[in-house]
């Protein structure tokens, strides 16, 4: 069966490379997902031969396309080619395209889409990094946004000009979804509610975190957990790489350098750390080894019933052209791949995580998962290669599932969490991942380096991300790769504070990068920007909260603040994170930053070390209540004991913010075990009145100090300070 298959698909590929030349593909469908969304079919489409993965749910049309809709795709073919053009509205600034490097604006740009272990961007693989993300959003003079979803995983090409946007994919005729929106943040919340928004993660999740490839034996991983308490330098996650695996072997751990996992784990948790432990997808070629034997055999368990997707052969690997399972070097040396287009494979990966997790792992990390393969073709399998599918999914040659490969991979690690800890939201890291892949997992850049180049490319990388989906990401604080000194890291590390996904991590050839290892001086940057973070983290949660409801970014590009100030298009060394605080790195050189009331802030009140040369301005809009809580060093601590509001009055001298809460874990939120408190200040005369408006959710809150900040024009101003300025200030309501 899928010999034939596999035939009857290059027949067809054949067929139509015949016929040679660009063939125009009339449109045979278009309708309305909703008014402000628009599904184009081309002639040829078959989801036999181009499976869906970037939406959350199957596409429903509801009527006609509205008598005034402007933006149409053209098809056309070209040998086995699919291209589709959309004319770019007049002088329309266009963003998204996913994990991309480069600036900001993605006017004028190409980049292929077929995801590379691509170590440093190298320009060896050209523009192509770990994810795929097929999609552009453009904003236009006037503000209004749109945007576009070549609704494909075949291996294509992306190109933008001052007139057009050009998708060419190596495949079949697929779908094209566009959408319109009154403002670039009701665009981004469009394209979530498509594609999916990320799920809440744990609160401690979007503390720091400290990782190196690798941290081993044991007692190193405890050595680095002291020092960060002893020096007071908050922290929540210690992350494992594979030298804690014997002979990396997944699933398994070295008996010389981690002997007990449990209890490295247990000695973590004792001091407020969880651990995340990373898992590849190449299975070392060894009949001694549990996951081969079983992955190898996996059709003969008694567990599995043989269906027409298996078709007869009782590997779970991804196999060669000719029907063998395929095999390539990577770190375990000659490996095979699970098939995760196969719901049985799928489903027995998701078993294997029973015995790693009993372990007391809290998190895991998917790495690898492009996937990256040492001998083969730019470092990945042939595309050429056989995936059997099954349940609703096509078999097919891996050119058509090679961009979803580490999203499938994600899915299923992220079952085997779920079903592992039901009562525990998972944490999971991955590398590669295509559109949509926000549900299953948070995303990091990869392998960057430790330059300046990096560093301010990792702002535009972070916030191209947000506009394609994938709100929860981050970059290898520090520089994965390249030479480091005390003022480079300086300088990395004080952006810490601010990435949603906040993690120091560097190679295992380079000397320790650990904080204290620069020096006092670098130690106390270091420190201002944690407790920056963690004194953050009430306002952090709940633009957590407000991304897992929306799909709001969190890392936001300054142009949100005003779509139609052609200045701020194209500024992507400043960022707001949230809609609510604006930062400015010190290294920015003349940035464009939003008009309006904008005013400096302190989040560490008379901690000098805030003027250190190092650490990024802080400004908050006007409008705002921003809430803060102590410093504290881990998650688990209690930080709202006091809560501190930062207020700062808009020209109508009123301002509003939200504060979210919830037990940090688990999933009684979605049952109502939350509090969403909505905060009010009006000024009347020399009296500023803050109220507690409302307060949703049935979440208990007890009894608690409030403090409140009014961010004043000069020096910020204590409430209990305010009086002197001739300002009275007065708390509505109960205060806790």
């Amino acid at each position: 069966m899928k010999n034939l298959t596999h035939f009857l698909i290059t027949l067809a590929l054949v067929a139509v490379a015949a016929r040679g030349g660009d063939q125009k593909l009339p449109i045979v469908q278009q309708k309305a997902l909703d008014e402000n969304s628009i599904l184009f079919v081309p002639q040829g489409y078959d989801a036999k031969n181009n499976p869906s993965f970037a939406f959350e749910k199957p596409l429903k049309t509801v009527g006609p396309v509205p008598k005034n809709w402007k933006l149409v795709p053209h098809f056309s073919s070209h040998g086995t080619s699919t291209k589709v053009v959309l004319d770019v509205p007049f002088q329309a600034s266009l963003y998204g395209t996913g994990e991309v490097t480069g600036s900001l604006l993605r006017n004028g740009k190409e980049i292929t889409l077929w995801n590379t272990d691509n170590s440093t961007y190298g320009t060896a693989h050209g523009r192509r990094l770990y994810q795929s993300h097929p999609w552009v959003l453009g904003v236009r003079l006037d503000g209004s946004a749109f945007g576009i979803i070549f609704d494909t995983t075949w291996k294509a090409h992306l190109k933008t000009t001052s007139q057009q946007i050009i998708f060419t994919s190596e495949g079949p005729a697929f779908r094209v979804v566009i959408l319109e929106g009154k403002t670039p943040q009701a665009l981004v919340r469009k394209l979530a509610d498509l594609t999916g928004k990320i799920p809440l993660p744990p609160k401690w999740a979007i503390g720091f975190q400290q990782c190196r490839y690798s941290y081993y034996p044991d007692s190193k991983v405890r050595e680095i957990a002291d020092q960060y308490r002893a020096r007071h330098l908050p922290c929540d996650v210690i992350w494992l790489d594979i030298h804690f695996m014997d002979g990396y072997r997944d699933f398994t751990f070295d008996p010389e350098r981690f002997p007990d996992p449990k209890a490295t784990n247990d000695y973590l948790h004792k001091h407020g750390f969880h651990s995340v432990w990373i898992v590849d997808p190449a299975i070392k070629i060894d009949p001694n080894y549990f996951v081969y034997q079983q992955g190898s055999n996996l059709f003969s368990n008694e567990n599995f019933k043989v269906g027409s997707s298996v078709a007869g052969l009782k590997t779970a690997w991804v196999l060669t052209k000719n029907g063998q399972p395929f095999q390539g070097e990577v770190w375990p040396g000659k490996s095979v791949f699970p098939d995760y287009t196969m719901p049985e494979v799928r489903h027995w990966w998701s078993g294997l995580y029973h015995n790693f997790l009993a372990q007391g792992i809290d998190g895991v990390w998917n790495d690898m998962n492009e996937p990256s393969v040492f001998t083969g073709p730019h470092l990945t399998m042939p595309e050429d290669n056989w995936h059997r599918g099954g349940g609703g999914l096509p078999a097919g040659i891996h050119r058509m599932y090679h961009n979803v490969y580490g999203m499938l991979m994600a899915s299923a690690t992220r079952a085997g969490i779920l079903h592992e800890r039901p009562d525990k939201r998972p944490f999971l890291l991955s590398r590669s991942n295509y559109l949509g892949g926000q549900r299953y997992a948070t995303t990091w850049t990869g392998d960057n380096s430790s330059g300046m180049h990096y560093l301010k490319m990792s702002i535009p990388m972070g916030l191209n991300l947000g506009l394609s989906g994938s709100p929860f990401n981050g970059v290898d604080l520090g520089g994965y790769a390249g030479k480091e000194n005390s003022d480079l890291f300086g300088k990395w590390i004080v952006l810490a504070a601010f990435f949603p996904f906040s993690r120091a991590h560097t190679a295992v050839y380079n000397p320790p990068r650990e904080p204290w290892v620069f020096g006092p001086k670098i130690e106390n940057v270091t420190r201002t920007s944690l407790e920056r973070r963690y004194r953050m983290l009430p306002y952090l949660y709940t633009l957590f909260y407000k991304a897992s409801q929306h799909g709001d970014p969190i890392m936001q590009p300054v142009f949100f603040a005003d779509p139609k100030n052609l200045l701020l298009r194209s500024e992507d060394q400043a960022f707001l994170l949230g809609q609510d605080l604006l930062v400015v790195p010190r290294w920015a050189s003349l940035p464009r930053l939003p008009g309006g009331i904008w005013r400096n802030v302190s989040l560490l009140p008379g901690k000098q070390e805030e003027e250190d040369g190092y650490q990024p301005r802080i400004k908050i809009r006007g409008g705002a209540i921003v809430p803060l809580g102590r410093v504290i060093q881990n998650a688990n601590e209690e930080s709202l004991k006091p809560l501190t509001l930062l207020v700062c009055l808009n020209e109508k001298g009123e301002a509003s913010g939200t504060l979210y809460e919830d037990a940090g874990e688990g999933f009684g939120y979605k049952t109502g075990g939350y509090a969403l408190t909505h905060y009010h200040a009006i000024r009347k005369g020399k009296t500023v009145t803050v109220t507690m408006e409302k307060r949703e959710g049935s979440r208990f809150i007890s009894d608690r100090p409030v403090h409140v900040q009014l961010v004043v024009n000069g020096p910020d101003v204590e409430a209990t300070g305010l009086e002197s300025q001739g300002i009275v200030l007065k708390l509505n309501k109960r205060w806790f």
